[in-house]
Order: structure tokens, then C-alpha cells, then sequence
């Protein structure tokens, strides 16, 4: 596998915590890992987010998802990009996709 792509929609819950599990295994083996957070996802937990962050893992808050929320660029924790879904899935190639 080249690598893993995931969408996160939720903050919270069991799916959320195994998505993030394997997000921060795969990226410790190595693997490139991307993951872009939508809807409920973008109040993912600062120390969650640190923790990818430092492990390699690409965070992308994606661009409809915050202005929904009425978040702006500047507004995103430290090593999050903003970006949309068509970015995110062009340079996938051979990569998994997930969607939690």
C-alpha cells in the first residue's frame, strides 16, 4: 500500500478513535498518511492533532467544512492546511481511502 487517505467527520466516538489508531501506525511504519477533517471533525482535540502532526501525518481541514462553521484559515491549529476535497483525493494515486 503507498499510502492512506482519510475523512473524518466526527470529533468523537469509537470509529473516530480507531481511525485515528491507524493513522498514527501507519505513518509510524512509515507510510505517507493524509487526513482531512469535515464537519464535526474539525473540533478534533488540539493534543489528537498534535500527536498526527508529529508523526508525519498530512491534516487538512477541508475549506467547505470551515466555512460552514464559520472558521477562517487563520483560525486553524498550528500544522493544519486548508484545503477541499478535489485537492485532497487528485494526488491520492494508489493510496487507501477511508471514510470515518
Amino acid at each position: 500500500m503507498s499510502g492512506l487517505r482519510l475523512i473524518l467527520t466526527s470529533a468523537s466516538g469509537e470509529q473516530l478513535e480507531a481511525a485515528v489508531e491507524l493513522a498514527a501506525t501507519m505513518a509510524a511504519l512509515g507510510h505517507l498518511v493524509s487526513v482531512l477533517l469535515r464537519g464535526g471533525a474539525l473540533a478534533l482535540p488540539a493534543a489528537t492533532l498534535a500527536m498526527l502532526i508529529e508523526l508525519g501525518v498530512t491534516v487538512t481541514a477541508c475549506q467547505t467544512a470551515m466555512e460552514a462553521a464559520g472558521i477562517s484559515a487563520a483560525g486553524l491549529p498550528p500544522g493544519v492546511q486548508a484545503g477541499g476535497m478535489v485537492g485532497f483525493l487528485a494526488d491520492a494515486g494508489e493510496a487507501a481511502l477511508l471514510l470515518v
